[in-house]
């Protein structure tokens, strides 16, 4: 097939573009990028794209998706339709499904699965590429480390629990065995101790609305011990679901001390602070929770710097049983696959708190780099890896309106701005 996208707003953080250009894709290909393009041939499908933006796919560091083992949250299909649907063109799932990813023989299995899912032929280039990360541990008390090289030479894209690791010493070891492979390696630093029954940033807001508070330290001093192994062994790691003001500062500091690391906070974070949990709803109870005000402007201001490299969504479903408790009984997690991107946009973007590359950046460009891979310029001759988003188109949030299979959002029912068109994977 041969598409003229005419007049799209072509947003590049590789080339640090954002203008309005023709683009002229071919089977597969971006054949030509110009400010007009006339020479075309009689079968070339043309597409008024006024109004469209299109920037390179993006990609989505971890999610957690429901097959084997929860197929009543997520299946592997539903889970890479909602993807496409969000504009993703690649995703990254997290090792704790049932059972775990911890053996090459299952991640075999998973790679299997998912191509059985993304079609064939033109379907293909219509569903996302699946990463699968390996786990790090192999029992449920996390003291035993899985057999790494076996699984790196499985093709995971790196090794994370997705939980947190509460044994140093074992991390210690980790990023000993882990520095030769050259795989990704990310860890969500939480002290469980200091969490305890914790859902919900500690501050006025948890002491006014009356749920049991979440210490900052309980996130910046695992920070802290992490950022001392890096230091001491150097290893790259990855710091994921960073979500208080004092832990961008840790990291700011880390990294201009030349520490190797990179860091991720997640969606929902950057649009939502503790003022929200006023509404209790269950898909508010978030691990780890909503920011206070100065925690969300923190994260704003680390993305937008930099600081923080990457937006991840971590979508989570659970089933409407799962979700319909109390607050704090509820477990926690929300989706956010379909979701994101329009929401970020209108409250980001269209507010000017930041601009557009700097959204696109840090949602395609930087999560591939965590990941140890590049994102291509949109330019002649490169693959088409691509997403055309519609900032204007309203749709609403709705069971029919959704590929997931899960509706835990606090923006279920609503009206929402912004809907991705289509993606070249």
């Amino acid at each position: 097939m041969i598409e003229l996208l005419q007049k799209v707003r072509v947003i590049d953080p590789v080339s640090e573009i954002d203008e309005l250009f023709d683009v002229l894709i071919a089977d597969g290909y971006i054949r030509e990028v110009a400010s007009h393009i006339s020479d075309i041939s009689s079968d070339t499908q043309i597409r008024d794209c006024q109004g469209l933006v299109l920037g390179p796919g993006l990609v989505d560091l971890y999610s957690h998706s429901g097959e084997p083992g929860f197929e009543e949250r997520e299946t592997l299909l539903s889970f890479l339709q909602a993807a496409a649907a969000g504009g993703f063109t690649r995703v990254s799932i997290l090792p704790d499904t049932s059972p775990v990813i911890d053996n090459p023989a299952l991640v075999a299995l998973q790679h299997k699965r998912a191509e059985g899912q993304r079609g064939r032929g033109a379907e293909k280039s219509l569903s996302p590429l699946l990463h699968i990360w390996g786990a790090i541990t192999v029992d449920v008390a996390g003291k035993q480390m899985t057999e790494l090289a076996d699984l790196a030479s499985a093709g995971v894209v790196g090794f994370t629990d997705g939980k947190p690791l509460e044994n140093l010493a074992l991390v210690q070891r980790v990023l000993e065995y882990l520095q030769p492979l050259g795989k990704p390696v990310a860890f969500w630093p939480s002290d469980r101790q200091l969490t305890a029954n914790g859902v919900m940033r500690e501050g006025t807001n948890a002491l006014r609305f009356g749920l049991p508070p979440i210490p900052t330290s309980a996130e910046t001093t695992a920070i802290a011990a992490m950022l001392e192994l890096v230091a001491t062994i150097g290893t790259p790691v990855h710091i994921m679901r960073v979500s208080t003001a004092r832990s961008v500062e840790l990291i700011a500091s880390a990294k201009a001390a030349g520490l190797p690391i990179t860091a991720s906070t997640t969606w929902m974070h950057l649009l939502l602070d503790t003022k929200a949990v006023k509404s209790y709803h269950s898909s508010l109870h978030l691990d780890p929770p909503l920011g206070n005000p100065s925690d969300m402007a923190a994260l704003r201001t680390g993305v937008r710097a930099g600081v923080i490299d990457a937006i991840a969504i971590d979508h989570t479903p659970y089933s409407y049983e799962e979700k319909v408790q109390a607050f704090a009984e509820a477990p926690p997690g929300a989706i956010g696959l379909e979701l994101a991107l329009p929401l970020l946009w209108q409250y980001l973007v269209e507010t000017e708190e930041f601009t557009a590359l700097e959204l696109w950046r840090a949602l395609s460009t930087n999560p591939a780099e965590c990941l140890g891979e590049k994102v291509s310029a949109i330019v002649p001759h490169q693959l088409a890896e691509l997403t055309l988003f519609d900032p204007q188109q309203t749709w609403k949030v709705e069971r029919k309106s959704l590929y997931t299979l899960s509706q835990n959002t606090p923006w279920l029912g609503q009206q929402l701005k912004g809907h991705v068109v289509q993606i070249w994977c």
